[in-house]
């Protein structure tokens, strides 16, 4: 069994809001790797990558992909699973989607979450982690939306994308 859609992006791109949104819309579960890592390892994801280190919770995080992948549901996942080249072999087998929009709109969204690789200066924290992460999201991406405005319109363009891609 494959997953019906994945979801993949920068932080506060809406991976985690629209699986559950799409799942809803096509009667299905909706999963977040972040949750099926933080019932591995027993404690939050944010928590277990600051104790723990990222190389850690990148082997962790690919378990969690591999675990998630395969249910029938829309999957989200964390914004940098694809630094893994394990999970990008994983995800490059799925209908994955990636979430977009301006840097700004991220920043606003994301608000004061933890977030541990955001660190003390989010605004270059983003950009750097788009300039390291946007060729691996091309690379296994088969569709990119753009998640700009309000939830509802995001979704509106996420299902139109996907259901006119079938």
């Amino acid at each position: 069994m494959v997953a019906r859609a994945v979801l993949i992006g920068l932080p506060g791109s809406g991976k985690s809001t629209l699986a559950r949104a799409l799942a809803a819309h096509w009667g299905c579960d909706a999963v977040d790797t972040d949750d099926v890592l933080s019932a591995s390892v027993g404690c939050s994801a944010a928590e277990f990558l600051r104790t723990r280190g990222e190389e850690a919770f990148r082997r962790e995080e690919v378990a969690a992909l591999d675990v998630a992948l395969g249910a029938d549901a829309v999957v989200a996942t964390g914004g940098g699973v694809v630094v893994s080249e394990g999970a990008r072999a994983l995800l490059a087998a799925q209908r994955t989607v990636w979430l977009d929009c301006e840097d700004a709109v991220l920043l606003t969204r994301l608000g004061e979450g933890e977030r541990p690789l955001l660190g003390a200066d989010p605004t270059i924290a983003l950009a750097r982690l788009r300039a390291q992460r946007e060729t691996w999201y091309r690379e296994v991406s088969v569709l990119r939306v753009d998640t700009s405005g309000e939830i509802d319109e995001a979704l509106g363009r996420l299902r139109d994308t996907l259901e006119t891609s079938a």
